[in-house]
């Protein structure tokens, strides 16, 4: 679950970051909103946290611009702001969550897996592939039955696989799900972690394929005779 979060305190922003990685969630940071409007132009997220007090724009106006623009990626405001006005502006600018500081982790990470799970509503809540099975109200893994023992990334990467299992997912999009734009990784960092994911899928029916070209695809096994 790729996240940006839009916050000018460093000292906060980098704890936050570090805590949202911990919890297998793939964080981006802007410190101001003029790198925040850049990266959302350039990414595709699955939700954002902002907050209000930005140094060059009000991160209100953020919001506005980006609901203008047709950006309906959950965002939950963040702030030190918790009057009732600034929270019906803020909801009524298109907000989707409202969450006063000082606060929880926990809360932020369990509001963001409600708002992804509300924003992806059209999809079953039990997602699967062959005998692969993800709960989205968990965000588990099960193989055959079996809870599957994931590292963020490797949880990161096999989720943007099952949404769009059947098809290719290109290698830059996949990377994009999986490492934040801060990482030091090289070009072959996510086939690194492919590997492992075939390793830990190798005694179920479904299986990573290359596709020439195109990037990866997480496909049913049992119904594709196996030529690698």
């Amino acid at each position: 679950m790729r996240i940006l979060l839009i916050e000018d305190e460093a000292e906060l922003a980098a704890w936050l970051v570090r805590a949202l990685k911990q919890s297998g969630f793939v964080p981006d940071h802007a410190p101001d909103a003029r790198t925040a409007e850049a990266l959302l132009a350039s990414h595709e997220y699955d939700a954002v946290v902002l907050d209000l007090r930005l140094p060059d724009r009000h991160g209100l106006a953020l919001l506005a611009d980006m609901r203008n623009k047709g950006d309906r990626t959950p965002v939950l405001i963040l702030t030190a702001e918790g009057s009732l006005p600034d929270r019906v502006r803020g909801l009524n600018l298109g907000a989707d969550d409202f969450l006063a500081k000082p606060f929880a982790v926990e809360e932020v990470e369990a509001r963001l897996t409600a708002l992804v799970r509300r924003n992806r509503s059209g999809q079953p809540a039990l997602l699967r592939c062959g005998s692969l099975a993800y709960d989205a109200a968990s965000r588990a893994f099960t193989l055959r039955g079996t809870l599957l023992a994931l590292t963020p990334r490797e949880h990161a990467a096999l989720t943007a696989l099952l949404l769009r299992s059947g098809m290719p997912v290109g290698k830059q999009t996949l990377s994009g799900k999986v490492f934040p734009l801060d990482s030091d990784v090289g070009p072959s960092a996510i086939e690194l972690v492919l590997h492992r994911l075939r390793r830990k899928l190798a005694d179920g029916d479904v299986r990573i394929t290359t596709v020439r070209g195109l990037g990866y695809m997480l496909e049913d096994a049992s119904h594709v005779p196996r030529d690698e």
